[in-house]
């Protein structure tokens, strides 16, 4: 999947766009990766001289994925067209950070969705470094409307 496809799925743009490519996607479930570099913005200040990842970053690249999953979902649905209706996170349970994610690694986001009910969807993410799984949540969104304002579309 392109940039452009990105973009056209979900509202998420520099610096707080973190998908680099889908590298699979299916009706439920999606694999996409990230790789970090030194100069993130997160990472100023997340351990001077020993750059780490911030966990609530590796859950926003699974809720990314995740919106872009649901993205084709919502536009298959009843739900309607993906630029009317965004994915919003609504929950976040059963976390666990397994392994450390520096600067220079690449990331696997594989986000599976396990449950619909009605606009509520459920989802599992793992996230792995190398072949060792670095972070897991499950996780719940809501369909709903962007917000009103022009202004956010370049805050997104």
């Amino acid at each position: 999947m392109t940039l452009e496809q990105i973009h056209a799925a979900i509202p998420h743009r520099g610096p707080m766009l973190l998908i680099d490519e889908i590298l699979d996607q299916n009706e439920d479930s999606i694999v996409c990766s990230k790789t970090f570099h030194a100069d993130e913005f997160f990472l100023d200040g997340h351990y001077p001289g020993h750059p780490i990842v911030p966990g609530v970053i590796l859950c926003e690249v699974g809720f990314q994925a995740g919106a872009v999953l649901l993205a084709a979902v919502i536009q298959a649905s009843e739900h309607g067209d993906t630029q009317t209706k965004v994915p919003v996170a609504t929950r976040l349970n059963n976390v666990k950070f397994k392994h450390m994610v520096r600067p220079g690694d690449t990331i696997k986001a594989e986000v599976t969705l396990t449950e619909q009910i009605r606009n509520a969807f459920f989802l599992q993410a793992k996230i792995s470094c190398n072949d060792k799984l670095t972070t897991r949540f499950d996780f719940a969104c809501a369909v709903a409307e962007p917000p009103a304002s022009s202004s956010t579309e370049n805050n997104a």
